[in-house]
């Protein structure tokens, strides 16, 4: 028997072939190198989520381009045309939770770099990433696979990096099987996403998966959440989820944007009303409320549910 950075095989199969073997990572081992070590023509037990869950392997029938905003008008845009783009966030905020923002002012080589880096960083030898692997959830600079290996029964076909959060998914051998993310919401108030040209990001809507089509130079937006909240539930954060491919690696890189830790959220103040539109959700602390989130195993709204005092009208 061979060990072998944390794969173990018999030695007789070790071969350039493809090979079908119940291989069982450790928590540490990354997804890049699981399939680079090895040439799989089956998923590893431990990362197929279960066949009789259909809502997460099932794949999305259609493909929608969200809504956009061009915040070029926001800034420099006559007055009517700034209440229209106002007018249409709102519409995207209420009815997607997701939009898409266009002419934002950034420069194409600044993103292209961005994203160039956190490749480079997955591209690391694994020694090398390894000094990074923090033990808290809330260490400035962390890296691993999955989403948290200490309680999650089936892994994510995913690495990650968190300062901005990186998001790198290799090429699956069976994806219809496998799960990038699961559905999930976000923390905090906005997510301001950049991916490469691999789409895999689905969002519920209407009850229904789509597939999101992105603009090329385009931020994605998502609202979080303490966005919801904050307006008591007028703005929902959505469920969302990523999927892999068996042809190209997708990398994405989220940028969630909250307040400090310290601060307790609840609803504004303006936005309740005793009768008509009472506190929806109690008041937490941030740093708390990601605690609980990042150390937990990733599943739905249920952190938001600790914090949902009544069924928000």
């Amino acid at each position: 028997m061979v060990v072998w950075e944390g794969f173990s095989i018999l030695s007789s199969m070790a071969s350039t072939s493809p090979i079908n073997i119940n291989i069982q990572p450790r928590p540490s081992s990354t997804i890049k190198h699981l399939t680079e070590a090895y040439s799989l023509i089956e998923l590893p037990p431990n990362y197929a989520h279960p066949d009789s869950d259909d809502s997460l392997v099932s794949r999305a029938d259609t493909s929608v381009l969200l809504p956009t905003i061009d915040f070029s008008l926001l800034t420099s845009g006559s007055p009517a045309q700034r209440s229209q783009v106002i007018r249409d966030l709102a519409y995207a905020c209420r009815e997607w939770g997701f939009f898409m923002v266009i002419n934002h002012g950034v420069r194409e080589e600044l993103r292209e770099g961005i994203m160039e880096a956190t490749r480079r960083f997955f591209n690391l030898p694994e020694e090398e990433k390894r000094e990074f692997s923090g033990n808290h959830v809330l260490d400035p600079i962390r890296c691993g696979t999955s989403f948290n290996t200490a309680v999650e029964k089936v892994l994510c076909w995913r690495d990650f990096l968190k300062i901005l959060i990186g998001n790198f998914y290799p090429r699956c051998p069976q994806p219809q099987l496998a799960m990038g993310m699961p559905p999930h919401s976000d923390h905090g108030l906005l997510t301001v996403l950049i991916e490469n040209n691999v789409g895999g990001l689905q969002v519920l809507h209407d009850g229904k998966w789509v597939q999101v089509q992105s603009i090329p130079n385009s931020f994605l937006v998502n609202i979080g959440d303490h966005l919801e909240i904050l307006s008591n539930g007028r703005y929902k954060s959505v469920l969302h989820r990523a999927v892999v491919n068996s042809e190209n690696t997708r990398i994405s890189i989220a940028m969630a944007h909250g307040p400090s830790l310290e601060t307790f959220v609840g609803p504004a103040p303006e936005l309740v009303d005793d009768e008509s539109h009472p506190a929806a959700y109690r008041e937490m602390k941030y740093r708390d409320y990601l605690e609980f989130q990042q150390s937990n195993r990733l599943n739905g709204k249920t952190c938001l549910d600790l914090v949902r005092l009544s069924t928000v009208r």
